[in-house]
């Protein structure tokens, strides 16, 4: 099984920042190694809510030192990117969560989400470029590079993107329905995967990938990664109801295995992390990625309320067949 050591919270939007666009969340923590002394991870974070309640999520970014993680260099000081036009996919919000270098340019692609009428939002998968090795990026369009289709009627968003040879590979989230709720209806989604010659045009079939435990399980990012003789993944998934309130209810972590990146076998008693006893990520983990550094595979993750008091990392200590 796999075994992580966690290094502690790294960033709290809610103590370390004064932003009016950054108070809180750190939601979907993206690491990258931007050069030699710096690995940035891009964020989504918010300000309070408005007067109407409701929520809006900018895209930005926190810079540690690659000597010591727990060292913050510097925090963008506006967001990554403007949302969305009125109207558009990403209008309300933006979620980094995966960033890809290519041919001398930086891909970075993101969740973009909208409000709804009848249910509370609809999401979408969006595309930006750095021309600058990753310090500014430009959208490549005014919609999404994934968008919803015949077969995938209601969400498609947290993408993570890996170029393996020549192909490039996404995993992603697809929603497979909405249910009722004593509040606004809550989405099911779960893991699929697409293929692409150029990272723009992808081909996909919207067909789940990872088993579930529970009916409706919801599934989160999905990020495989290489090691002693296969590829591994470590992904969150919750119950569709309660989650908000309820920590039992709440995301853990799960890992599924692979050989050949089609075919996924689920046993989250190898996961090798979970819960703390207390303190920030006491009732929820999840929005995890993994990252190699000199050596090192790291986890970055969210805990509590989604990320709302940052994130955190572990750092993988064995792994055993």
């Amino acid at each position: 099984m796999l075994v992580w050591k966690k290094l502690g919270k790294i960033f709290d939007p809610t103590t370390m920042n004064s932003s009016s666009w950054m108070q809180e969340y750190a939601q979907c923590p993206t690491p990258f190694l931007l050069n030699e002394e710096i690995v940035r991870v891009y964020i989504s974070s918010r300000p309070k809510k408005g007067a109407d309640s409701q929520r809006i999520a900018y895209p930005g970014y926190v810079d540690l030192s690659i000597s010591d993680l727990s060292r913050i260099m510097s925090i963008s000081e506006a967001p990554l990117l403007p949302l969305g036009e009125r109207g558009a996919f990403d209008e309300f919000g933006m979620m980094p969560s995966s960033v890809v270098r290519s041919d001398g340019k930086v891909y970075l692609y993101y969740t973009g989400w909208t409000r709804m009428s009848s249910v509370p939002f609809t999401v979408g998968i969006g595309l930006a470029v750095s021309e600058d090795g990753g310090r500014t990026f430009s959208k490549m369009g005014k919609g999404p590079v994934l968008g919803l289709t015949l077969n995938e009627p209601y969400l498609t968003n947290s993408p993570i993107v890996q170029k393996i040879g020549t192909t490039w590979h996404m995993w992603y989230l697809t929603g497979t329905k909405w249910l009722p709720n004593a509040g606004a209806p809550e989405a099911v989604f779960q893991i699929v995967h697409a293929v692409s010659d150029d990272g723009i045009d992808w081909v996909r079939d919207g067909i789940p990938i990872v088993s579930t435990k529970s009916e409706d399980e919801c599934q989160d990012l999905f990020a495989p990664f290489f090691h002693a003789g296969r590829w591994h993944a470590v992904f969150g998934y919750r119950k569709p109801i309660g989650f908000r309130s309820d920590p039992a209810c709440a995301y853990r972590l799960g890992y599924a295995s692979s050989v050949d990146l089609k075919n996924w076998t689920r046993d989250d008693s190898q996961v090798g992390i979970t819960v703390s006893p207390s303190g920030w990520d006491s009732e929820m983990i999840c929005s995890s990625q993994t990252f190699e550094l000199d050596g090192r595979r790291l986890l970055f993750y969210c805990g509590n309320a989604f990320g709302r008091e940052g994130f955190g990392v572990a750092e993988l200590q064995d792994y055993s067949h």
